[in-house]
């Protein structure tokens, strides 16, 4: 077990921080914009500086007219020629690191580049933040008199031409700093094998045995490790394990859909879930208060941050604006601006804001993650809250899903199909598809407007998935563990008919 005095001065530490963060609370627009001219000013002399004049940009609004917004496919061929050892692109200091992501809209991997500076003023900053945060509303917390139980990807870290890339979670575990490393279970060996079952293995071998008091991973496989653990250990919850576990830092992929499983494992009412909005692009925002949903931006991380809205993304109407331009309850398509060299990235993510004093946001969805076949606007938002409310209403509660559109044929209207495995049944499916359509059209009156007495849709489908399907699939792909996520939402059939096919 750690020393008590070794909890009372990190958290002596990380509370000193908590006063920066209020600055940036006080003054967001002074500090984004200040983060802009540092970017700018930094790079340059870098080649996309050089070909966008950066050092004769002296506002916004030259910046946002000189400097196209891209999607990775645009600046593919820049990023590659950094993988083969060319410096100097797009970012002044070497890029060696590359977080290899998949995403879930494309298959075609993508190479996110990792600066140090993203790493030490982004990736591990945030990671202070967090704690500083949470420490900040708990004084009372014991945090680091025991461990974190962490759960990051499954990949290795493989060398190519010079530089490095996997997992983000293993290029974070690789460049740990000692106090984290120290702080943390299990150890970096087993946290970067490759293997999962075997991962799975080695974590409740070592963890077990541990004074763990917080956990930190993606939802979706901290429950399996979880529920290994709890069947290993033959114990009804978790507590009987970790008597001084405390709270769980999560994100990654919404946790509405895994919130009853957890609390199940974790039956005590003061147990406390804090989220975190981290990518491989960047680390963005973290829930700074007990018991809320919404998370703060984190303005001073290197990284500069323009919102399109999304009812004008991809139109000729399209205008990005910055942070000190968003309104309240708009759905927007995230872009940003970092110290890893994405100059006006649009990073597929949809985000809301709940506040602007200070800044809050709500993660919707994805901006090809949605269903607009029929003019429904239905989002990754609506779907989580409602089989939130139809899991409560009919005592269900779910492992996984995914829907997707059954177009119109000449004989039918169209509709929207479900396919969910579920954790535990529901005595009636008829009712659990009734209350959840119910509740979309109270939450979306899009969607709402298209069911109207069948109009357009009709009532939504459902097809029961068998056990671990959706891990199968995702293990037919090569993407257990880690980030790799089920895609949601599609306007296409192409996910919906690979998983139906294995449903057989």
């Amino acid at each position: 077990m750690m020393l008590p005095l070794f909890n009372s001065v990190a958290s002596w530490l990380l509370k000193k921080r908590f006063h920066q963060i209020q600055l940036f609370i006080k003054y967001p627009g002074e500090v984004q914009f200040e983060v802009l001219q540092k970017l700018l000013e930094t790079a340059s002399s870098t080649e996309v500086g050089k070909s966008h004049d950066f050092s004769s940009i002296r506002t916004y609004e030259d910046f946002a007219s000189r400097v196209p917004i891209v999607s990775y496919e645009d600046i593919a061929d820049q990023i590659q020629r950094t993988r083969e050892g060319e410096q100097n692109v797009f970012w002044p200091s070497p890029i060696k690191w590359f977080a290899k992501s998949s995403g879930t809209t494309n298959a075609k991997s993508k190479f996110i580049p990792v600066s140090q500076e993203a790493l030490d003023d982004c990736h591990y900053k945030s990671g202070k933040d967090l704690l500083s945060l949470y420490l900040n509303n708990n004084e009372n917390s014991k945090l680091f008199t025991g461990k974190s139980l962490r759960l990051g990807g499954s990949k290795e870290l493989y060398k190519d031409k010079g530089s490095y890339f996997g997992d983000l979670s293993a290029i974070l575990i690789d460049n740990l700093p000692k106090w984290a490393v120290y702080s943390s279970t299990p150890s970096n060996r087993i946290s970067l094998l490759s293997d999962w079952e075997t991962k799975i293995a080695a974590i409740i071998s070592e963890s077990t045995k541990e004074n763990v008091t917080s956990l930190a991973g993606v939802p979706s496989w901290m429950l399996v490790l979880l529920n290994e653990i709890n069947t290993y250990s033959g114990t009804d919850h978790l507590f009987e394990i970790w008597e001084n576990l405390e709270v769980y830092f999560h994100g990654g992929v919404s946790f509405t859909p895994y919130r009853a499983q957890y609390e199940r494992l974790l039956p005590k009412s003061n147990f406390k879930y804090y989220e975190i909005y981290n990518a491989s692009e960047g680390f963005f925002a973290i829930q700074d208060r007990n018991y809320q949903n919404d998370l703060l931006l984190m303005l001073d991380y290197g990284i500069f941050y323009e919102f399109i809205p999304l009812d004008t993304l991809g139109s000729f109407g399209e205008k990005a604006v910055p942070i000190w331009e968003v309104k309240l309850g708009v759905n927007y398509a995230m872009v940003i601006t970092t110290n890893a060299g994405l100059w006006r990235y649009i990073i597929g993510d949809t985000v809301r804001f709940t506040s602007v004093d200070p800044y809050r946001i709500k993660i919707t969805g994805r901006t090809k993650h949605f269903i607009n076949v029929f003019g429904e606007e239905l989002m990754v938002e609506n779907a989580e809250q409602g089989l939130r409310t139809a899991c409560e209403q009919t005592g269900a509660s779910i492992s996984d899903y995914t829907v997707a559109p059954i177009f119109m044929s000449e004989n039918k209207k169209g509709a929207h199909q479900w396919l969910i495995e579920f954790n535990r049944a529901p005595s009636d499916y008829a009712q659990f598809m009734q209350v959840l359509d119910e509740a979309l059209q109270h939450l979306n009156s899009d969607y709402e407007a298209k069911r109207l007495k069948d109009i357009t849709l009709r009532a939504p489908e459902l097809v029961v998935a068998k056990s671990k399907l959706f891990y199968q699939w995702l293990d037919g792909q090569n993407k257990v563990g880690g980030q790799h996520k089920i895609p949601r939402l599609s306007n296409t059939r192409t996910y919906i008919e690979e998983l139906l096919v294995l449903n057989k």
